[in-house]
């Protein structure tokens, strides 16, 4: 099994990559495999709407987002951290999102993937970021994984992270959360010869 860390941070060893290197320093205990993107460094242009990706399979822009698609093909678990901006997560991460799950919708089954949203704030605004990553689970059909707390680390520094020791406290619950709900979904798909059929025929539609 294999878990995806998503780093949106444009400072690629602050704050919110530390919160992430103690969810997977957890999920390699317990035997789970990771590996990385770093998001937040990269020229990630947003959605323009195309439907390329529906004929092409591959988004029209050429970058991160076609690169990490594989990625995310083999991840059993994705965790997306993010830094808070204005209440909100890094906008550079967002568009790769929005790209990402979007020209990935028909190629890649994302159904019983874990998902999970880490977000690192010097105050205040968590909840709302948190809240808006997470939306890219639900719509997916992927379970959310939680801990004790939300998922949030505080401080403007990682220095600053290493004293929020209920933050880093949350991150080892929710790197355990995320090793227990994978080996539980892979013993079910065993049993059940993979994961739940998804109807996808119906559309909402309103006759004038």
């Amino acid at each position: 099994m294999k878990a995806l860390l998503i780093n949106g941070s444009a400072h690629v060893n602050g704050c919110t990559k530390r919160a992430l290197l103690e969810v997977e320093k957890v999920l390699k205990e317990k035997g789970i495999e990771t590996d990385w993107i770093e998001a937040g460094t990269k020229d990630v242009r947003g959605c323009i709407g195309c439907y390329y990706c529906m004929e092409h399979h591959k988004c029209v822009f050429n970058d991160l987002v076609n690169e990490s698609a594989p990625k995310l093909a083999e991840a059993d678990a994705v965790i997306v951290g993010t830094p808070v901006y204005y209440a909100g997560p890094n906008g550079q991460l967002h568009s790769f999102l929005d790209r990402l799950f979007f020209s990935t919708w028909t190629t890649i089954d994302k159904t019983m993937k874990v998902g999970a949203t880490v977000i690192s704030s010097r105050r205040s605004g968590s909840t709302s970021a948190f809240d808006d990553i997470n939306k890219y689970f639900t719509i997916s059909s992927m379970p959310v994984a939680s801990s004790t707390y939300w998922n949030e680390v505080h401080g403007q520094t990682k220095e600053e992270v290493e004293q929020d020791l209920e933050g880093l406290q949350t991150m080892r619950n929710l790197g355990t959360n995320i090793a227990f709900l994978l080996k539980a979904i892979d013993a079910q798909k065993e049993k059940e010869g993979g994961t739940p059929p998804q109807e996808r025929l119906s559309r909402t539609n309103f006759i004038r």
